[in-house]
């Protein structure tokens, strides 16, 4: 469990094809903190992680994955969000996150509004549902709150800290991000859908 605040950001420096799985290497100033088997949400996938080597650490995301997120477009120089998991007796400054992405959406926006920014991004239909104005949202890991939400598209507002210490800023119109819709949500839908 996470909380989207994100700690630091890693840079991929190798990716190894292994059968349908991909490792990938990745330096970062927090590898040489983690253990091995600690999960770990990697703009905003969790994965285990399998080895540290100075400051370096290795994690492998199977096939079902990288079906459902953006990890195969990960290339040697991209650039990662990274948080570790929630400490039980710590703050939560962001909303529950589990690492376990919903879908990828599309950015079709990308606008400077003096001094912050705003995104807009397009996400498949059938989630609509768990889409609120004002709600929470996870964009790469990121803890966010959606509005002008539609149908297929919802807009979030960056603020200059977190551009600065994230990855939205290699973000562009046309690029794919992971994204987890807020859990709670998912639950009460669930609940719903099933009495009907």
């Amino acid at each position: 469990m996470f909380t989207g605040i994100i700690e630091t950001t890693g840079v991929i420096k190798e990716v190894i094809s292994n059968g349908s799985n991909k490792t990938f290497w990745i330096e970062s100033p927090l590898s040489r903190e983690l253990k091995t088997d600690q999960s770990v949400s990697h703009s905003g996938v969790c994965l285990t992680v399998e080895e540290v080597q100075g400051n370096r650490h290795r994690v492998t995301a199977i096939d079902e994955t990288l079906q459902k997120t953006d990890l195969n477009t990960w290339k040697t120089g991209s650039t990662v969000n990274i948080e570790r998991c929630l400490v039980v007796n710590a703050r939560l400054d962001g909303h529950f996150v589990q690492g376990h992405a919903d879908t990828t959406g599309i950015c079709r926006k990308r606008m400077e509004k003096d001094g912050s920014w705003e995104f807009e991004f397009e996400f498949p239909k059938k989630f609509a549902e768990l889409m609120i104005e004002k709600g929470s949202v996870a964009v790469n890991g990121i803890s966010l709150t959606a509005f002008n939400v539609k149908k297929k598209s919802f807009t979030v507002a960056i603020i200059p800290y977190t551009f600065e210490h994230t990855n939205i800023k290699e973000v562009n119109p046309g690029d794919k991000v992971n994204l987890e819709f807020d859990i709670i949500g998912k639950y009460i839908y669930r609940k719903f859908s099933l009495q009907l």
